[in-house]
């Protein structure tokens, strides 16, 4: 039997971080494809002009304000999506956040936040969603991972950290998935022209415009395997250095961000308040 795969004649696709970057630019790419879409951001996020850009597009967008770190919330927002729109066969998990995590000052909270987002707010809405695509019987859902999770980068302790996550969840989901006929892919896309990477205060060679990126994304998804990556011409090096021995790997990984001539980011003086808004964007 062939892999469920997604089309917008089947139902809903389902998209979290959908109000800036990436996952807005996703939500547009799928309305002009048909699909009926529900975008998901923090609420108060504007999307207001997400909806009157897409107006005239084959497909339509609706708007499920929710914040991804709320298990109960994301349930409910999986309900009232199916509840007004119709069947979620498509579900799209962009919603992430970037915090920087030098080694010289180190946060617990900001791992806490990291995962909080990132990765929970992957599994709060799985586990819903893969419950109905269960019982329907097919469904299609999507991870977006980052090149990140291959191997370790200066500053991304945490932010690597659940993106090297997010790909076990998916190779481990996959295998009663399949027998579930749930098609589940990740996507590890480079270094993407978004507010996210604003923050990045690392080079990021080969950084792509949003709208190409999700270009390429929307493709994947239409045709691709478990894994989507790109550009290639950054992720396969970096899947070929990670098979390197690890000294090797991050000599390579130093020389390419200047980072062993670099001094460190913050002098000894006692850390300043972090802060606490949970940043879901992409």
């Amino acid at each position: 039997m062939t892999l469920y795969r997604a089309n917008p004649k089947d139902g809903v696709a389902w998209i979290t971080g959908a109000n800036t970057g990436l996952g807005r630019a996703l939500a547009k790419d799928f309305a002009n494809q048909g699909y009926a879409v529900a975008v998901t951001a923090l609420p108060g996020d504007p999307v207001d002009t997400l909806l009157v850009e897409t107006a005239q597009m084959p497909g339509h967008i609706k708007s499920f304000p929710c914040d991804v770190t709320d298990e109960h919330g994301m349930a409910q927002t999986v309900a009232a999506i199916e509840q007004d729109m119709g069947p979620i066969v498509l579900a799209v998990f962009n919603a992430g956040n970037y915090i920087s995590t030098p080694g010289e000052k180190l946060v617990v909270r900001d791992f806490h936040r990291s995962f909080a987002v990132n990765y929970f707010g992957i599994v709060n809405g799985v586990v819903p969603v893969a419950e109905r695509m269960r019982v329907r019987g097919r469904g299609h859902v999507v991870l977006v991972g980052s090149v990140t999770a291959y191997s370790g980068w200066p500053t991304t302790a945490a932010y690597g950290g659940t993106k090297a996550a997010i790909n076990i969840l998916a190779e481990s989901l996959k295998y009663d998935f399949d027998k579930m006929n749930i098609r589940i892919q990740v996507v590890n896309p480079g270094f993407v022209d978004t507010p996210l990477t604003e923050k990045n205060q690392l080079p990021m060679p080969g950084l792509m415009p949003v709208h190409r990126a999700s270009r390429r994304m929307a493709r994947g998804i239409r045709k691709g395997g478990f894994e989507v990556t790109f550009p290639y011409h950054i992720s396969w090096p970096l899947k070929l250095l990670a098979l390197l021995p690890r000294p090797i790997g991050r000599f390579v990984i130093g020389l390419t961000t200047s980072w062993w001539g670099r001094p460190l980011f913050f002098d000894r003086k006692p850390a300043q308040k972090q802060d606490s808004s949970p940043d879901q964007t992409r």
